[in-house]
């Protein structure tokens, strides 16, 4: 199983600690400056709604090609770094729904939906090890 959920950050604790790539939903206002959005102090880790993969390997393998063109906390984009801040505005979600849905990596169906619950933010983040 690549894509966790957990009810509570015992249960997380319980299943492997902290070392967890962390997909989290952006909850800050649009119109948020982009260097306030990617600043590690705007960053609260470990929400119950974040979806937590475990084998960053396999992330990146099936998932590498469609976690691109994100902001990283030095307001470079390129593909996603598993080991720092990762932003995706939402305009960059129905795309990625589209490349998931035609392509079908391992365990798509989880990340679409939660997807499609991110629409309703300001995006989301993938936040590395």
């Amino acid at each position: 199983m690549l894509f966790h959920t957990f009810s509570s950050q015992e249960e997380r604790r319980r299943f492997g600690g902290s070392c967890f790539v962390e997909i989290q939903f952006c909850r800050m206002p649009p119109g948020t400056p982009v260097k306030r959005l990617v600043d590690v102090d705007s960053i609260c880790n470990w929400m119950d709604d974040s979806l937590y993969v475990d084998d960053e390997s396999a992330l990146y393998r099936e998932y590498g090609r469609f976690f691109t063109g994100g902001v990283y906390n030095n307001l470079h984009r390129g593909p996603v770094d598993l080991y720092g801040i990762n932003y995706y505005e939402p305009a960059m979600i129905e795309p990625l729904m589209e490349r998931l849905r035609q392509e079908r990596p391992p365990e798509y169906e989880t990340l679409l939906d939660w997807l499609e619950c991110a629409k309703e933010c300001n995006g989301f983040y993938i936040l590395g090890i």
